[in-house]
């Protein structure tokens, strides 16, 4: 099957905020991603691969949950890729007391015109960060979950479109139990990926020390790279990216054999299969191709799958993890060939 060439979309960059201009090749699509990276990487320090999947996820449509201990930069590197990529960023701290209208808005009266006016929540953002978003409760994660699936928000029986483009960021801590609630699997499902950074090296340790010092401040800052128009073009080049029917087929070949694995008692959805091929067109993008190899789909197979499994009690009793899950239907899955591009 064919596969179009996106590099006849236009993308739109700037090198600061308010200074635009069009371009229209897959390599300067690529270029801007890179750039956004690169500045990214500046200030978040040894995450390269999941902040690359991170910026994928954005390009793709999705929405990112970032799980994994204190003090690694989760929330940092949702802040700088917002500032990178020129969004209105919004945070968000959740907690067991936080209502749905903090999150959408409500009604206020305004004394001066003797009527109720809506004032919007921080979620009308064009990157609304959630900070461990498993410390609220299920009905207050419920209005996030209607934002996140329809890019909308209901508040006082009003229904309200958020802007695109619109992008959540979650945090959760994976050892804290006491006063959090469980992500619901309708909830997860959404996320696109899943991703962890994992300890710094030595190196990298003593190089955001360095950093911090240099700086002289707490506060990081980096400069745009593109904005939110930009964005949407380089969201409309991905869009441009054909797939072929064999990595089609194989993204639903491991969705599948995820279902009949004897560790997990539920598989991933169709929404798995799908976000796999949608993430693959991404990093095609970033890697400056107009076509989705089968290693792509590959790359992003652990951040994509492995928060839609659920572990049977005896395996999770066992210490099984869903990443092993994946790495194993990886294994087991015959990889379709790589065909040659001109």
């Amino acid at each position: 099957m064919p596969s179009p060439d996106p590099r006849s979309t236009s993308t739109a960059v700037s090198d600061a905020p308010g200074t635009e201009r069009t371009t229209g090749t897959a390599t300067e699509a690529a270029r801007v991603g890179q750039e956004v990276l690169e500045r990214t990487a500046t200030v978040v320090v040894g995450a390269a691969p999941a902040l690359r999947l991170a910026l994928a996820a954005v390009l793709a449509g999705g929405h990112v949950l970032f799980e994994d201990l204190p003090g690694l930069g989760k929330t940092l590197a949702a802040k700088t890729l917002a500032q990178a990529l020129g969004l209105d960023f919004r945070r968000l701290q959740f907690t067991p007391d936080l209502l749905p209208s903090d999150v959408t808005g409500s009604s206020i009266f305004n004394p001066a015109t003797r009527e109720f006016e809506f004032r919007p929540g921080p979620i009308f953002a064009g990157l609304f960060l959630a900070d461990e978003i498993n410390r609220t409760s299920p009905k207050t994660q419920s209005a996030l979950l209607e934002a996140m699936a329809e890019g909308q928000v209901s508040a006082e029986g009003t229904t309200l479109v958020l802007r695109r483009p619109f992008h959540v960021f979650a945090t959760s801590n994976p050892i804290e139990f006491e006063g959090t609630y469980p992500l619901p699997e309708a909830q997860l499902d959404r996320f696109m990926v899943r991703l962890r950074f994992g300890y710094p090296g030595p190196g990298g340790e003593q190089d955001i020390i360095a950093r911090r010092i240099g700086r002289r401040r707490d506060a990081t800052e980096v400069a745009s790279v593109t904005s939110a128009d930009g964005l949407l073009a380089l969201q409309a080049a991905v869009e441009a990216v054909d797939v072929d029917d064999d990595v089609i087929d194989y993204a639903v070949r491991l969705a599948t054999a995820t279902r009949s694995h004897p560790a997990i008692e539920v598989g991933a959805s169709p929404r798995g299969s799908q976000a796999l091929v949608l993430l693959g067109r991404a990093l095609a993008v970033l890697d400056g191709r107009a076509f989705v190899l089968p290693e792509d789909v590959v790359e992003s197979a652990v951040a994509v799958l492995a928060h839609r499994l659920t572990l049977t009690p005896s395996s999770w009793a066992q210490g099984a993890s869903t990443e092993r899950v994946v790495q194993d239907v990886l294994a087991e899955v015959p990889t379709p060939p790589t065909v040659p591009r001109g």
